[in-house]
């Protein structure tokens, strides 16, 4: 199932961080930490049923369930997405896809041989194509497709408008070879991760101008060269149809037809159960259903020990017949209407169980890993003394236990940015941050101005801090001062009763160390009403909006985000990317002035929402009279409790060294778009796909922001708008280096320094959960490998063709 703010493609994307205080972490340290030979790592297998294509019949179709159809079939552009990147799959050549190690595998229905022939002066690939590749039209693919594509990805010419040219621009010349199935790519600088290039590549019919590489095949692909062709697309019926192609030269496609159907996640069991489709990412609760569904299978017509009314205690349905027939003719309706309601739900409850028990559930690791976010661009997170401690006081095991343990699949926390665990180059990198340590947190912490009693403290006059924290203070002065001169006597009273509250507080605060650990204890205690206190659901108070909040505006205005296109993963996720909503001010919160009808929807907490409550009351650390409160941005969606259920914990692993955090849930839509990169966030979880090709892909993830000449930041895909030169350098370095286990070697490092900034804090490798008729063979969790579409079919001995023929 797609996750909530994930790119989705070949490739993934990752964070910089910020630049280290001198001294505080020296070179020789981290060179210590990616030293050494590479760590042996095993990833968890695929699980697809494997099976010979002898074992496999000819014919059927096959319903596979996307979470939209595609706004595009062209991968290269900015709104291409994870249906974009499935469906290009069967129908175009992809000539390295990744197998089961995670590693580029030549494939052979494309390529004879692919490799570099010179050095000197100059790096020459290439490529020998195999005599038999035809587009569908049955032309050739030849040198003429690939000069098409680099023409039209290079970034010379802004007519066309792609995503992403990440390795084309450093081609200098594309010709035939000794005959027409030779290639011969010159680069003009060195470029290792040449297998990346071509990928998917495209006929020059569509590639050949901006006209139609632009429009030519947002809708339609006429003509493709995979085991399949494009048939058809419905959107009335949300399906997109594929049929076995005639002109393919390589082993025969198993099916007659492949149907990708757009079905919302919370849609999927109720699809399955009916026949709507085969095969389907599906979440935990799903999956759970599957289960107990084929463990029932047994029961011999008993009622189900679970779903509706299966909670009902005996006394509690004798109460409810007693009602339906009893001398209230009222109650007897209401209670009548009830049971008839839960007698159709256990019907249908009892129905769908019965129909999902012809599928199995096919379980790995997805090349994904979800991570904490830490955005350092302003606020208390742009003080690496902040991320990290933010870092070491996460207790990384339990949060993948969280996830991975119920599921039966390995809980070990991901020790990389840049390669997954069975990846070539894997290695545990962590150790340049350091594990999880309450007391180092503490000590960072406070090593950064942050105490107990800094909440309530007033700001001093020091020359420390940046000039937007000194007008802020000077705004909140002149505020307080205008403020004052409108107060009735009657308020001055309260002040004074208050300012009486806050000097008990304070010496009470006063009376030792063990007083502020017992505080300390009693808000780790607290920690799901603190939470629930500083609850935000944007957008469901239902209020029009008319402006933003002044703070929010004035953010805006002086720190303005350009956020280019992804690079590779552009394929796989939809970068439309909006500003922000704009209601929340810096805090969360919003100004007492913005709180009234014509607000901006979702900007404030809706009416009856309890007050946070004070920092002080919480043991909550402070600097200059502000609470070390952190917005912690989360989807609300169906398909996101186990994303929820993370951040909780980490909500209380914070707490526990006196960091507040600001729990504001919004739309699964809107998540990653407008919050995550548009930067309105201190915290956020979400993932970043695997990619065989971290030196180039990870660059702009990682990448230092750059100003513009406007004044506003240009942070490629560095969502976390931090970044050091020389991450970047390792970056450029990997990249031009010919020698894998060299680039290698080069990305370890890289990543011991990602991980020593604390901006990008990976936890763990994401499940991978998939619905599949248990007829169907070679189909479920991939893992690190491409698909085969052309192998997928029904086993032998049990199939019998389409969906409709299994209900029957």
């Amino acid at each position: 199932m797609s996750h909530v703010g994930v790119p989705r493609g070949t490739v993934r994307k990752r964070r910089s961080l910020a630049l280290l205080t001198t001294g505080v972490l020296t070179i020789p340290v981290l060179a210590g930490c990616s030293s050494g030979s590479e760590e042996t790592s095993r990833g968890v297998p695929q699980d697809i049923a494997a099976t010979a294509r002898q074992a496999v019949s000819d014919g059927a179709s096959v319903n596979w369930a996307v979470d939209a159809l595609p706004a595009t079939f062209n991968a290269f552009q900015a709104d291409a997405d994870s249906a974009t990147t499935r469906i290009t799959g069967a129908l175009l050549p992809t000539l390295f896809p990744m197998d089961r190690s995670g590693q580029p595998k030549l494939n052979p229905d494309y390529l004879e041989s692919a490799k570099v022939i010179e050095r000197e002066p100059k790096q020459v690939v290439l490529y020998k194509l195999n005599q038999q590749a035809v587009w569908s039209d049955g032309r050739e693919i030849g040198a003429p497709d690939f000069v098409a594509q680099w023409r039209a990805l290079r970034g010379k010419d802004s007519a066309f408008w792609t995503a992403r040219n990440s390795g084309y621009e450093r081609i200098e010349k594309i010709e035939r070879g000794a005959d027409d199935l030779q290639v011969r790519v010159t680069f003009s600088k060195p470029y290792g991760d040449w297998r990346s290039l071509f990928s998917p590549l495209y006929p020059k019919e569509i590639t050949g101008s901006p006209d139609s590489f632009n429009d030519g095949a947002r809708t339609t692909l006429k003509n493709t060269a995979g085991p399949f062709v494009l048939s058809g697309v419905s959107k009335s019926e949300g399906t997109v149809t594929l049929a076995r192609n005639p002109r393919w030269w390589g082993d025969k496609a198993k099916l007659d037809t492949l149907v990708f159907r757009a079905v919302a996640a919370g849609d999927r069991t109720e699809a399955l159960a009916d026949g709507t489709v085969d095969v389907a990412d599906i979440d935990a609760s799903t999956a759970d259903r599957i289960v107990l569904a084929r463990r029932d299978r047994g029961s011999n017509g008993q009622p189900l020990a679970h779903g509706p009314g299966s909670a009902t205690t005996p006394a509690a349905a004798l109460r409810s017949w007693a009602l339906a027939h009893g001398s209230d003719e009222e109650a007897a309706e209401i209670a009548q209407a009830a049971r008839e309601k839960n007698r159709k739900a256990v019907v249908a409850y009892t129905a769908e169980q019965k129909a999902l028990r012809d599928f199995a559930v096919r379980k790995s690791l997805e090349p994904a890993y979800t991570q904490l976010a830490l955005n350092g661009e302003s606020g208390p997170l742009a003080d690496d003394r902040v991320r990290r401690a933010v870092a070491r006081a996460l207790d990384r095991e339990e949060l993948a236990r969280t996830v991975l343990g119920p599921l039966g699949l390995p809980a070990k926390p991901l020790g990389s940015h840049l390669a997954l665990a069975g990846q070539p180059g894997y290695k545990d990198g962590s150790g340049a941050l350091g594990d999880q340590n309450t007391k180092e947190a503490q000590a960072l912490l406070a090593d950064a101005g942050w105490t107990r009693g800094g909440a309530a403290q007033p700001p001093k006059d020091t020359k420390a801090g940046s000039e937007a924290e000194k007008k802020g203070d000077k705004d909140d002065a002149e505020g307080t001062k205008e403020g004052a001169e409108k107060k009735t006597a009657e308020g001055t009273k309260e002040d004074a009763e208050k300012q009486t509250a806050d000097e008990k507080a304070e010496k009470k605060e006063a009376e030792g160390e063990k007083a502020e650990d017992k505080k300390a204890d009693q808000a780790s205690e607290d920690s799901a009403a603190s939470r629930d206190e500083g609850l935000y659901i944007v957008g469901e108070d239902n209020k029009p909006g008319a402006h933003a909040p002044a703070q929010a505006a004035s953010t805006a205005g002086a720190s303005a985000i350009h956020v280019l296109a992804p690079g590779r993963t552009a394929a796989a996720q939809s970068t439309a990317l909006r500003r922000q909503a704009g209601a929340l001010g810096e805090d969360g919160a919003v100004a007492a002035q913005d709180k009234q009808p014509g607000g901006a929807a979702g900007a404030y907490a809706p009416v009856g929402t309890a007050a946070p409550a004070p920092a002080a009351a919480k043991g909550q650390l402070g600097k200059d009279g502000k609470a070390l409160t952190l917005r912690f941005v989360l989807p609300s969606g169906p398909g996101s409790q186990s994303l929820r259920s993370v951040g909780d914990k980490i909500a209380v692993m914070l707490e526990k060294i006196g960091i507040g955090t600001e729990i504001i849930k919004v739309p699964d839509e809107s998540y990653f778009k407008d919050h995550v990169a548009s930067g309105a966030y201190d915290l956020a979880l979400y993932s970043w796909p695997a990619t065989a090709y971290p030196a180039t892909d990870g660059r702009p993830i990682y990448a230092k922001p750059e100003p513009a000449t406007d004044g506003s930041l240009l942070v490629e895909q560095n969502y976390t708008r931090v970044g050091t030169d020389h991450i970047d350098q390792l970056f450029d370095q990997a990249a031009a280096e010919l020698d894998e286990k060299a680039a290698r070697e080069l990305m370890k490092q890289a990543d011991a320094r990602i991980w020593a900034a604390a901006g990008s804090i990976p936890l763990f490798q994401r499940p991978q959960l998939v619905a599949v008729d248990k007829k169907l063979a070679n189909v479920g969790a991939f893992g690190f490998a491409a698909p085969r579409y052309q192998d997928i079919g029904f086993k032998n001995r049990q199939a019998a063709g389409s969906p409709a023929d299994r209900k029957k």
